[in-house]
């Protein structure tokens, strides 16, 4: 497994690579936005990229955007910034999760290795008893990794579509925080409910005819997300 290590901090990047290596990963790296795209250019690409939001005279948030415009390849992002509205904005632009400095080689490895076995699990063959699901509008198809909103292919990322999977999995069921953290993201961690809560947000503006004002995917505060039919909104008095 290649893992793309994008910081400017050369001596961070040394760390991260001699940690990496000893865990077993193939590590490459890259300083700047220019180096990146040359990465991305290759025949091959990394299994996910590690990226910092502060590259000096690159931004990269817009890197991140530039990154999901055309790969959907698993990013961690590496930040020392403590403002949570930095956190949210790199979830929205599209990141997979998020470590912030300092960290430990060991949370940093256990989190690259859950979001690799999560990119794994989508894109290897499965035979589970149901392979389709559809509620209202949307329909998923797990062999071709295909979701659908009135018959139009909706573009989502290998995370929000295990998420949207697992919801649509448990139609009509509120799924707790928890649980969605433990099925999608790998781990167990109740200081990340931001990652969830970003991610239903991220999903909901391209499945939901209105995202302020949800329909399908439905919250319930302290809980955790459910997935219902448009009818299941129409109370009765």
């Amino acid at each position: 497994m290649e893992i793309l290590i994008v910081d400017d901090d050369r001596g961070l990047v040394e760390f991260v690579s001699v940690a990496l290596r000893r865990a077993g990963f193939t590590v490459t790296r890259a300083y700047d936005a220019p180096s990146v795209n040359r990465r991305m250019q290759e025949a091959s690409l990394p299994d996910l990229i590690l990226l910092d939001i502060n590259l000096g005279a690159w931004n990269g948030f817009d890197l991140l955007r530039d990154l999901r415009s055309r790969s959907q390849i698993p990013v961690i992002l590496l930040t020392g910034r403590a403002s949570e509205d930095d956190k949210i904005t790199g979830l929205e632009v599209g990141a997979d999760d998020y470590v912030t400095k300092p960290f430990s080689s060991r949370e940093l490895v256990a989190r690259i290795r859950a979001n690799i076995r999560r990119n794994q699990v989508e894109v290897e063959p499965a035979a589970p008893a149901e392979t389709r699901f559809t509620v209202g509008p949307l329909t998923i198809d797990l062999p071709t990794h295909v979701a659908t909103k009135n018959g139009e292919k909706v573009k989502l990322t290998v995370t929000e579509f295990k998420l949207l999977k697992c919801l649509m999995e448990r139609r009509g069921v509120v799924v707790p925080t928890k649980t969605l953290l433990r099925t999608v993201w790998g781990y167990d961690d109740a200081d990340a409910a931001d990652i969830v809560r970003v991610t239903v947000h991220r999903l909901r503006r391209k499945v939901e005819d209105d995202p302020a004002n949800p329909v399908l995917l439905r919250t319930v505060p302290g809980v955790g997300v459910m997935c219902a039919e448009p009818e299941a909104d129409t109370v009765t008095p």
